[in-house]
This record gives C-alpha cells, sequence and structure tokens, in this order.
C-alpha cells in the first residue's frame, strides 16, 4: 500500500546506527584537515569535490543526487612520466542522478577550465544506497498507520529508539510485482525490535513482515504482512557493560608494541616509502583503497591494486531472505562505509593516519578522519639454517601494513595489504561483525543455524574481487597457467612412480583467460614479463596462488547467479582499458550481470605480451555457528603475490643479523642478548 512521501533531509543529517535515530550533523571540528595535491593520483580534495559538483549542476541545469565525485585518473604514461613539482591537469569523473527518475548522468570535468568535458545518459539504471535514503525511509515509516498496525498485531510500538529498519538493494526481483519495479527504484526493508537504546537489536528478528520502499516517490509500495512469529526477547549483547563479570578474568599483562627510534616508513602526503617498497595510497567513494605504481628497488611490480567488487549471496529460501544477495562494493560503498580508526585499538604501535575525503550525494565533500592506518609489523623469522660446522644464522622479518576497516550494515570487513622484506605483497581480508539474523521458520531451518533462542543465521558466502593491473617490470605482461602433472607410473621416464613435474601454459586470450582452480594439479598463475629476462635467462615474473577460492552455490541460470556470474571463475584477465574499472558493471542496482568481465570478454582479445589486468576472486563460506554470535570473532581470506624469477636469488641476503635487547627470558627476567 502507498505510503506517505517524505522531503530529502537537510544535508549533514545522519542516521544513528545505534540508537535507531535520525540526529542533526554534529558541529564543524574548528580545524578542517588539511588535503594536499602533490601528486597526480591523489583524491581529490574538499574543494574539487564541491567544484565537480557545481560545474556538473550547471551543466545539467536540474537538481540531482551524487553517487560518485572522484579523480579521473592520468593515463599511465602521464603519471609515470611526471616529475615532482611539474604541473599537470585534474580532471574529475562524475555520476548523478535526478532523484525521482531512473537513469545516471556521467560528466567527465575539467576543474580549472571549469567545464564539462564529456557528458552521457544511462537510461534505466538506479543509484547506489546512501545514508539520505536511511534517513528518509526511517522517516516514512514511522508514520506509516499500516506498519504501525502490523506491529501491533506482535505487541510492538512504532517507537523510533526502539525500532531498527535496515533497508536492502533487492538482489532477486524474480516473482515480485511489475508495479514495485518498473519504473521504481525499489528497497527491501527488514526490521529488528530494540529493547533498550543500546541493545543489540539482531537479537530480536521481527520475521513475517517487511516493507517495500520505492527511493523516487520516497512512499512504502507495501508493508508485507505475511504471518505473525513471537520476536525473540533475550538480549545478547557484546558491550562491556553487559559483561562486566566476565571482564575481570582475564589475566593478561600489557604486551606493548614500541618504535623508540621512530618509524622506518616516509610519507610524503600520499606517496608511501618503506625498505625497498614504493607505493602510492588512493582512495575512492565506491572500492575503498587503492594502490598504485607499487615498486620494489625502483622495479615496478603492480600499477594498480584494490578490492574492486564483492557480493554476499544468502542460501535461505523464505519470503524476502531469497532476495539478500548483496554487492557491498558496487551497491553500497567501501569507501563511504569507511571507519574513523582509533589509535591503540584498530591499529597497535607507531601509527600514521590518512584521511580520506568523499562527496555527499548533495554534493558537498565528508571527511573520513583516520581512514587508513599504516604502521610497520614484527613478522617472525625472515629466514635461518643451521649448519654443524659453524653458528646458526637466522633474519628477523618485519612487514609494512596499509589498512583501513568498513562497516557495510551489519558486517565489518577490514582490509589489510602486507608488503614484506622478501618482495611478496600480501592481501587479507577479515570479516567480523555481526551475522544477519532472522525469525524462526520451522520448515527452513536446514538454511541456516539456531544462534540463540528463535534467531538465525543463514548460511552464505563472502566473495571478493581483487584488480590487480600487474606491471612486471613494465606494462608488457602474460599470465602463465602453472599445473603439477606425474609422469605416468612404469613408464621410461617414471620407473619407481615417484616423478613429478610443472607444466606451463601461456594464456593467450580473454576466452582462454576465464580460469578456476584446481586442486588436483595443485595449480597457480604467473604473471611474467617475456621481454625481461632473470640472471637464468627465464621471464622475470610474479605468482598468485589461489589459496581462498570459494565456489557459489547458487545455480547459475538463477537471477542470483546471473548477477554474480564474475564469480564462477576464480580468475579473468583483460587488456587494459581506463574504462573497465567495475568488474561486475558499473551500476548494480537490480543488474542481470549484463556487464563487466562478461561483456567486456566477449571480444575474447589478446592478453599474452601486452597491458593486462587480472581479476582475482576469493572469499569466505559461512556456515554460520553459535561461536558468531552476538558478534563474529574475525576470520580471515585473501591472497599472496610471490616473486618467482623475479629475483635472481633471496633478496633478503643482505638483511643484517638482529638481536633484540628488549627480548627477556620470561623465568629470568633478563634480556636473553
Amino acid at each position: 500500500m502507498p505510503g506517505t512521501a517524505a522531503e530529502a533531509p537537510s544535508a549533514g543529517h545522519r542516521v544513528d546506527v545505534i540508537a535507531g535515530q535520525v540526529v542533526p550533523p554534529e558541529p564543524e571540528p574548528k580545524q578542517q584537515p588539511v588535503a594536499l595535491v602533490t601528486h597526480p593520483l591523489d583524491p581529490l580534495t574538499p574543494a574539487e569535490i564541491v567544484a565537480a559538483a557545481e560545474i556538473v549542476r550547471k551543466h545539467a541545469g536540474f537538481d540531482m543526487r551524487f553517487d560518485v565525485i572522484e579523480l579521473l585518473e592520468p593515463p599511465k604514461a602521464d603519471v609515470r612520466g611526471w616529475s615532482p613539482g611539474a604541473a599537470w591537469t585534474r580532471l574529475a569523473r562524475t555520476t548523478s542522478f535526478k532523484r525521482t527518475e531512473l537513469g545516471a548522468y556521467r560528466a567527465h570535468v575539467d576543474l580549472a577550465a571549469g567545464k564539462v568535458l564529456h557528458w552521457d545518459h544511462v537510461p534505466g539504471v538506479r543509484p547506489m544506497i546512501q545514508f539520505e535514503d536511511m534517513v528518509i525511509i526511517l522517516k516514512v515509516c514511522l508514520q506509516s498507520k499500516e506498519l504501525a498496525d502490523a506491529l501491533a498485531k506482535r505487541g510492538l510500538k512504532v517507537e523510533e529508539r526502539l525500532l531498527h529498519i535496515e533497508p536492502w538493494p533487492i538482489g532477486c526481483a524474480a516473482g515480485m510485482p511489475a508495479e514495485q519495479i518498473d519504473g521504481k527504484s525499489p528497497l527491501l526493508c527488514y526490521i529488528w525490535e530494540r529493547l533498550y537504546n543500546t541493545d543489540n537489536h539482531y537479537a530480536h528478528p521481527v520475521e513475517g513482515l517487511h516493507i517495500v520502499f520505492d527511493r523516487l516517490s520516497n512512499t512504502i509500495l507495501e508493508v508485507h504482512d505475511r504471518f505473525v512469529e513471537p520476536v525473540p526477547k533475550e538480549p545478547v549483547n557484546y558491550r562491556p557493560e553487559e559483561h562486566t563479570q566476565s571482564l575481570g578474568s582475564y589475566s593478561f599483562k600489557p604486551l606493548v608494541i614500541s618504535q623508540p627510534e621512530g618509524v622506518s616508513f616516509t610519507l610524503d602526503n600520499r606517496l608511501l616509502r618503506w625498505h625497498k617498497w614504493q607505493l602510492h595510497v588512493g582512495f575512492s567513494f565506491r572500492e575503498g583503497t587503492i594502490l598504485s605504481d607499487i615498486r620494489f628497488d625502483g622495479r615496478s611490480v603492480c600499477y594498480d591494486a584494490r578490492i574492486a567488487e564483492m557480493v554476499v549471496p544468502y542460501g535461505g529460501i523464505q519470503g524476502p531472505h531469497a532476495r539478500k544477495n548483496v554487492f557491498d562494493i558496487g551497491e553500497v560503498g567501501f569507501g563511504v562505509n569507511a571507519n574513523e580508526l582509533q589509535l591503540g585499538c584498530d591499529c597497535k604501535g607507531s601509527i600514521e593516519y590518512l584521511d580520506a575525503w568523499i562527496p555527499t550525494s548533495d554534493g558537498k565533500a565528508r571527511c573520513i578522519r583516520n581512514a587508513i592506518c599504516i604502521h610497520e609489523e614484527d613478522a617472525g623469522m625472515l629466514w635461518k639454517h643451521s649448519d654443524f660446522r659453524g653458528p646458526p644464522e637466522v633474519r628477523r622479518a618485519r612487514r609494512l601494513a596499509v589498512s583501513s576497516v568498513h562497516t557495510v550494515g551489519n558486517y565489518e570487513y577490514a582490509c589489510y595489504w602486507y608488503f614484506m622484506m622478501d618482495g611478496v605483497i600480501e592481501f587479507e581480508m577479515k570479516a567480523t561483525g555481526i551475522i544477519n539474523t532472522t525469525g524462526r521458520q520451522s520448515e527452513c531451518e536446514k538454511f541456516g543455524t539456531e544462534v540463540s533462542p528463535g534467531v538465525w543465521g543463514h548460511i552464505h558466502q563472502h566473495m571478493f574481487c581483487a584488480k590487480l593491473d600487474m606491471a612486471v617490470d613494465g606494462d608488457a605482461n602474460a599470465v602463465v597457467e602453472c599445473d603439477t602433472v606425474r609422469e605416468p607410473m612404469g613408464s621410461a621416464g617414471n620407473p619407481l612412480g615417484n616423478a613429478f613435474y610443472l607444466q606451463e601454459s601461456t594464456l593467450l586470450s580473454e576466452q582462454q583467460a576465464c580460469r578456476t582452480r584446481n586442486d588436483e594439479t595443485m595449480r597457480f598463475w604467473k604473471f611474467i614479463n617475456p621481454n625481461v629476462k632473470n640472471g637464468n635467462g627465464r621471464p622475470v615474473g610474479y605468482r598468485l596462488e589461489p589459496v581462498h577460492s570459494v565456489r557459489p552455490f547458487a545455480w547459475p541460470e538463477s537471477e542470483t547467479g546471473m548477477r554474480m556470474a564474475i564469480f564462477y571463475k576464480d580468475l579473468w584477465v583483460t587488456p587494459y582499458s581506463r574504462e573497465e574499472r567495475y568488474p561486475a558493471g558499473e551500476f548494480m542496482h537490480q543488474s542481470m550481470g549484463e556487464d563487466g568481465l562478461p561483456r567486456w570478454t566477449k571480444a575474447d582479445r589478446p592478453v599474452a605480451n601486452t597491458d593486462i589486468v587480472a581479476w582475482y576472486n576469493f572469499g569466505l563460506h559461512h556456515v554460520t555457528r553459535p561461536e558468531d554470535w552476538p558478534v563474529q570473532p574475525c576470520v580471515s581470506t585473501g591472497f599472496m603475490l610471490h616473486p618467482a624469477g623475479f629475483f635472481d636469488r633471496n633478496p633478503c641476503l643482505d638483511v643484517p643479523p638482529e638481536h633484540d635487547r628488549h627480548s627477556a627470558d620470561a623465568k629470568a627476567g633478563a634480556p636473553c642478548h
């Protein structure tokens, strides 16, 4: 049933996700962080964000909401040809929408000239979810008599601080009435109760009731009251005040991480140098942290590394839960949901932070303070060997960590890029936060786990796509697939049955380079530069091992499967194109997999000995368990890039011995050296 329309909130208003309330903006701090531009890849400053929005508004001549206002990255040749102090042209790219119509408007903006260089219209597409949507939805729902009546049947009141209404993208629209989809921008809104202000609302799902809301008209399309299920009332919380009796049971002594002489890295605005590594640290509204022009000892390794997309498909079948498969980057945004990291909590040690400036939907700029953390960590043993003819040799390892944490609804995703002394690059994704909960439905219990009386967590998956614009000693790279195979038993080449070897094959075209892992052959992939040889006469390279691949369980021909088509392969390879940046598609709301990698790779372009981009998929298969409740301990997934012939020998032979004067014998209490 139609609801009451609401006006957009004043700029800066937000939703308090704990109290479930709309609150006014906080007073502006006395001193805003300063945003500098010293490199062609530096993100837009707040002044540039505002200027880009004003230029586009003037060009368009109508009111709009913005999804994207960010740097239009310069061509690679311009970046590599730039020298400090040299001038360059700053361009922005924007994506905007009319507030009451489907369809996006894309622009390229010359900030210095104050003009639009490119303008196009993409009909029928829908915007990302933004804070203003949550504000409006909450306001409209609190005024809905139909919702109030449905809640009253369950003994609940429409009380702002005790009601949590959470909008989700519609991951599968199959079977929904056409009048809720056609020409609309609908969201599914799930409901939970809160017993008091700081209560964990996910412990109290209101099952059998959900809302369909249209963002174009700001109205309720339907209050879908399917059945009445008692709302679980047991409070299950994670805040320290709820666990005062058990907090004192921990008797850990202080564990201090100290660098009394300071850090070993330098940060020149956003240009980071540590050990033999150099890289640029950027940031975007959609993807979050972007690492560019990554070099080891002056040699190029990777031009662009970022997490470009992710999806969380759920396995439940009841009602609206079967429509859950949210693309947390493409539909909601990682960057916009970055945390303001706390010193000594999110990161420990000697820390440097980078702020992030992101656009608001009304074309203003918002600062996320301390969005990126940079610090060094002890990484255990680097290498060791003991020989009876002499003393043992051992070297200690440390690593540089570049991290950020993103809260997307109920989940936290902590992203860590590690740079090792031996040339290894590792990415680790830690998933934590709170599982999405539902009420009991006896006929559907096999699709989840009961984590608390009457509270269920559905089986689901977290699948991530990393964009790796490899540039191993230059742009002309190729991908080699590496399989370990046995010699036939009893053959002349394998009389004892023990022989096996590595078989390599170069992937020549996009279609050939759509690959899956093979545990039978211990498959991995190697990125090589066939034009540059190491001391052994072999092409220099880096290898990617698929240690955390995950198989989608949604049927590929289902609407859910079509939307997440990119995840049915572990690796895709495309020739570099500045316009090909969103692997599952640019406009993800109610997409059907028609854009992104499946479309790009139909051309079957050559990918050998050319400028290539690898798209690697990895993830977590999450069968929920009681131990995930009420807050989930971190679970990790990720990947590693190992040098494979990039060096002639171990690049850490020049690391000097190190004896930590602060280490002590725990029994004697004295330093061990």
